[in-house]
Parts: C-alpha cells; sequence; structure tokens
C-alpha cells in the first residue's frame, strides 16, 4: 500500500538590509515579499501543518510576515519550532578569512568606495572566500567547516521530518545556504556546485521537497512565482 508523500517547503529568507550596520534585518522590501509569499500560499489553498525556522531575526521576521498573510484556516495549530540547525554560515568569518585586512568595517567601506561597480566587487570577493571555505582545504581558518555547516543543517531537516510525521506539509524559513546545501546532497552534486545553487537564489523563494519516511526528492528549486504575478522585476532580489 503507497502512503501520500509529504511535502517541505524551504523558503528563503526575504532581503535583509545588505547597506545597513544591521544585515539580519528585514528591509521593507523584504517584509513585503514574505507577505507576497503568505498571500500566495493562501491563493493557492496551501495548507502549513508545521512551521520552523532558524533563530535569526530574518529568519523570525520572515516568517512572522508568511504567517499574518496567510489566511487563518491554513496556519499551523503549534507554535512555530525554532532550530539554530537551519541558521545562515557565518558570511563575515569566511570572508575575514579571504581578507583579514577588511575585518575593520571602516576598511570594508573604504575598499568598496574604491571599486568602480562596489557590489559586482564584493560578490566577486566573496565568491573567492566560498571558494577557499568550501574545498576544505583550510578548515581550521573557520569556527565552522562547510562539512561541519552541511551535516548540522542536514541533522536539521532531518530532525523536522521525524518530528512532523508522515503526510505533512512543512515550511522551513531559513538562509540560502542551508537551501543550497540540502539541494546538493538530494542532486549528489559536487561541493562547489553548492555556492553556484546559493548564488541563484532570490529572497522569499520556495524550494519544494517530497518526503516519505527517509526518502526526500526535490519537486521545485527557487519559485518566486507570488512575486511574478505581481509583474514588478524590482520584488526579485539576491541579497
Amino acid at each position: 500500500m503507497l502512503c501520500r508523500m509529504g511535502q517541505i517547503h524551504l523558503v528563503r529568507h526575504g532581503q535583509a538590509s545588505f547597506d545597513s550596520d544591521h544585515y539580519d534585518c528585514l528591509s521593507a522590501l523584504g517584509e513585503r515579499q514574505a507577505r507576497l509569499l503568505g498571500d500566495w500560499f493562501g491563493r493557492c489553498g496551501r495548507r502549513v501543518d508545521t512551521l520552523h525556522r532558524g533563530s535569526l531575526q530574518r529568519h523570525r521576521q520572515t516568517s512572522d510576515g508568511l504567517m499574518e498573510a496567510l489566511p487563518a484556516s491554513l496556519r499551523p495549530a503549534a507554535d512555530v519550532h525554532i532550530d539554530a540547525g537551519f541558521d545562515e554560515y557565518d558570511h563575515d568569518a569566511i570572508l575575514l578569512a579571504q581578507r583579514p585586512d577588511l575585518a575593520d568595517p571602516a576598511a570594508m567601506r573604504a575598499w568598496l568606495a574604491a571599486q568602480p561597480h562596489p557590489r559586482r566587487a564584493f560578490q566577486h570577493l566573496f565568491a573567492q572566500a566560498m571558494t577557499r571555505w568550501v574545498s576544505g582545504t583550510h578548515d581550521s581558518d573557520y569556527p565552522e567547516s562547510w562539512a561541519a555547516f552541511r551535516a548540522r543543517t542536514l541533522a536539521a531537516l532531518q530532525q523536522a521530518v521525524q518530528r512532523a510525521g508522515g503526510s505533512r506539509t512543512l515550511v522551513i524559513v531559513t538562509s540560502g545556504g542551508p537551501i543550497s546545501a540540502i539541494c546538493q546532497q538530494l542532486l549528489r552534486l559536487p561541493d562547489d556546485s553548492a555556492c553556484e545553487v546559493c548564488y541563484g537564489l532570490a529572497n522569499s523563494s520556495v524550494t519544494s521537497l517530497f518526503y516519505s519516511g527517509e526518502r526526500l526528492s526535490l519537486a521545485q528549486l527557487n519559485n518566486i512565482a507570488h512575486l511574478e504575478v505581481v509583474a514588478d522585476p524590482a520584488l526579485v532580489t539576491y541579497r
């Protein structure tokens, strides 16, 4: 007898405050992205049986906005489950292991101001730093290695599935790193490809999985239908 599969929707948080001293806080646009996602879930009649999120402020704000816009009849009965296993990697530690001379925020601002295209320059620098981290050849330079980060993300996912039981719909609000680590595992991609997955994940995007027992499969990646339906390109952001 076949059992009905459960679903897991991995939600990347809304746009954070990239140009602020308080990155771990949604921008006004990020708050709107979260509400649009909740509204879209509602229009699709998508009931959320269980809600999980990481412990970061941007995770909380995204899940709050999503739930506020979701009709009450589709909201989970239980409180949100908070699990730091779904938290993002320490991007500051990764970046500074590549460029320790930029540890002072003033030095970073000065370096960016000197670049012809600051955002492009930062992305290039960050990609180099991520490649170094994921390579596994300098693990002692980081508070958490790539292998350890991936392991705790997968452990958090397994725990969420076990807690939910079968044939349930889970929403997990997290960050791009955990989502890319999960996709890497499911698609059996090499480590360096996980970074490429992460860079392409839009804010508030939905990556969906099916699960049955301990078996997981990828159903869709980086869905932004809730943003596209508004027909405003400015809603689609990646930082």
